[in-house]
């Protein structure tokens, strides 16, 4: 599996892109053609309608890093509880400019209480490398397949997050966050977090096999970002494949400076929200502090409709759900 480069525009602040194959053509020809030959295409009709959409799509994927080491001081100021995460970020984007060499992040674990914006950070890295992200559940999985598929024997069997992160996907490196992952439920059978043991080791990602496509995948592109509420439940073999980081809730500053974003961010995204004060009185920010990141967007859409509701254009604080984003039955206050 090779890559060859595709762009690179450092002039205009680009990304910098390189078409990498992420699975063999002549391995999945090899497959289909021994499945014609056995006669039981009718039987694994799904197995053949994948092999054939991986060589109509090709191996082909976009491997992309910064063209050089970022501003991030907005997403400093965005995301001040994960300054750790983003000086580690930082580190590996600088270590890949002025070389061939592909952006390798080192797998990450954030260690933090439900709502501190985990998996907001992760959006916003992929955002920052140019490149997609794919959201893993751990806490609704009971089975090892949702990472790494199923038999194909199995009925109903398909393949993998990853297999469609990277073969469906546009990118050889995308960002894969595999959410909870201290909730995981591993029963005797099948251990839930069995396929990332190999996944998160560079050389072993290189010749990811899914259980479903039985064809080797390079996975070793893969970004990975992996939250729990604690470490318990992980298992130290992928506890010692990771850099730990444990996320605080935010200062009450950096809260209101959290807040203070969305509002921006919100007023900005629609056109009802250019009537809206362009900042937010101290008192909403103030109770807006009070909020877990995640449930402020909601309590800041809802206070907006409260404000139209009686013909205003500013917020108040009385405007805001009470007690937390999202206990309101129907999202505005009575």
């Amino acid at each position: 599996m090779s890559s060859r480069s595709l762009v690179a525009s450092p002039t205009l602040g680009l990304p910098i892109a390189q078409m990498r194959s992420v699975f063999s053509a002549e391995d999945v020809e090899r497959k289909l053609a021994n499945l014609q030959a056995s006669g039981n295409e009718r039987e694994y009709e799904s197995l053949r309608n994948t092999w054939q959409r991986m060589l109509e799509r090709g191996p082909q994927r976009f491997a992309v890093k910064p063209s050089g080491v970022p501003d991030m001081a907005p997403l400093y100021e965005l995301l001040p509880n994960f300054g750790e995460v983003l000086d580690d970020v930082k580190r590996h984007v600088a270590l890949s400019q002025d070389s061939s060499d592909s952006l390798e992040v080192t797998p990450i674990l954030l260690l933090g209480p439900p709502g501190v914006g985990k998996t907001h950070f992760a959006r916003q890295l992929a955002e920052l490398l140019g490149t997609s992200m794919s959201l893993v559940p751990m806490s609704s999985m009971t089975a090892g397949w949702l990472l790494s598929g199923s038999s194909s024997q199995w009925k109903g069997a398909k393949p993998g997050k990853v297999f469609e992160a990277l073969v469906d996907g546009q990118y050889a490196n995308p960002v894969i966050v595999v959410d909870e992952i201290d909730k995981a439920s591993a029963d005797a059978q099948y251990d839930p977090l069995g396929a990332l043991y190999g996944l998160l080791e560079h050389d072993t990602a290189q010749s990811f096999v899914d259980e479903f496509a039985e064809v080797p995948i390079d996975a070793s592109q893969v970004i990975w970002v992996t939250t729990a509420n604690h470490e318990r439940g992980i298992p130290d073999p992928i506890l010692n494949r990771m850099n730990v980081f444990e996320i605080s809730p935010p200062s009450p500053e950096a809260a209101r400076k959290i807040a203070g974003h969305l509002y921006r961010n919100i007023r900005r995204e629609h056109d009802w929200g250019q009537r809206f004060d362009p900042v937010p009185a101290d008192d909403v920010l103030d109770a807006l502090a009070q909020l877990a990141p995640r449930e402020m967007r909601r309590a800041l859409v809802t206070a907006f409709g409260n404000a139209r509701l009686d013909n205003r254009y500013t917020l108040e604080a009385d405007d805001l759900p009470r007690g937390g984003a999202g206990r309101s039955r129907i999202g505005f206050l009575q």
